[in-house]
């Protein structure tokens, strides 16, 4: 439980970190990703980023199996 306590605080200073230079990737803003917008209500699904996210995540964990 600590080792991932402290996975996950590295991973966090490392995206912080790293902010600047991810916030100019189109993540959130990929084809397929809903944004609808009418007066007085936005709302924002980022459907092929989180599958993409998802797919990403997916293969590191299998390959950290391994």
């Amino acid at each position: 439980m600590q080792r991932w306590l402290i996975l996950v605080g590295i991973v966090c200073l490392l995206l912080g970190l790293l902010w600047p230079w991810l916030s100019k990737l189109p993540l959130g803003r990929l084809p397929g990703d809903l944004h609808i917008e009418r007066e007085g209500f936005s709302f924002h699904f980022p459907l092929t980023t989180s599958v993409l996210i998802s797919l990403l995540l997916s293969l590191i964990l299998w390959w950290w199996r391994k």
